[in-house]
């Protein structure tokens, strides 16, 4: 059984799935603020835990995360449970996406054949280009071979993928990057930017209704 917490509105434009990240569950203040903002722009947002988390949750330790496979069968299983008829034109949009790892499961799922064909689009807040202090360690195959568009919205200097770094990378047309003044892995900028941690939230999250509104226009 996986945690699921359902946010829908009234008249919504989009259905997002939206994951967490490694360290922290659905529940946790950015996962909040972020479908907080989505709901306001008419969005319906649905936030799950991964089976490593409810473990960690129930039990109190702190277990490492599944292996990505086990990752995206969750996710998969996720977007199933939502009943999408993809013959169905009143069904709303589904976009797929995420905070960090949680973005990296969505764009691997975007590569897909198998259930790539129901979702619009995929959006990444802090894409984990690269272990912390691994450069070398790539992670640019679901950003290369996807085959639905993806929005990434990544701090400056980000420690999972800097600015510089990304400019450097050989990804997909489909991708696009929007980048946070300052910002580090969690988006959040230092004092002296003269720039907020909620500024960049919100900022990401109208780049991400932005992205939904112009895909649904292109549709």
């Amino acid at each position: 059984m996986i945690s699921t917490i359902d946010n829908a509105v009234e008249n919504p434009i989009a259905q997002i799935v939206f994951a967490h990240g490694a360290g922290a569950d659905m529940h946790h203040e950015f996962m909040e603020q972020v479908c907080k903002l989505l709901n306001r722009a008419n969005i319906n947002v649905l936030r799950f835990n991964f089976p490593y988390m409810d473990k960690r949750i129930e039990l109190g330790k702190r277990y490492p995360p599944d292996r990505m496979p086990k990752l995206i069968d969750c996710y998969k299983r996720v977007i199933k449970d939502l009943s999408i008829s993809i013959d169905s034109k009143a069904t709303l949009p589904l976009f797929i996406g995420g905070k960090s790892m949680g973005s990296r499961v969505a764009a691997t799922i975007a590569e897909d054949n198998d259930i790539a064909e129901v979702i619009a689009g995929v959006f990444c807040l802090g894409y984990p280009f690269h272990p912390t202090k691994k450069p070398e360690k790539l992670r640019l195959e679901p950003l290369q071979n996807t085959q639905k568009p993806i929005l990434i919205v990544q701090g400056e200097r980000d420690t999972l993928g800097t600015q510089d770094e990304i400019k450097e990378y050989e990804i997909s047309s489909l991708c696009q990057t929007v980048f946070l003044p300052d910002g580090d892995h969690s988006l959040k900028p230092r004092v002296k930017s003269g720039f907020t941690h909620q500024q960049h939230i919100e900022t990401a999250v109208s780049a991400i209704v932005k992205f939904i509104r112009e895909e649904n226009i292109n549709d």
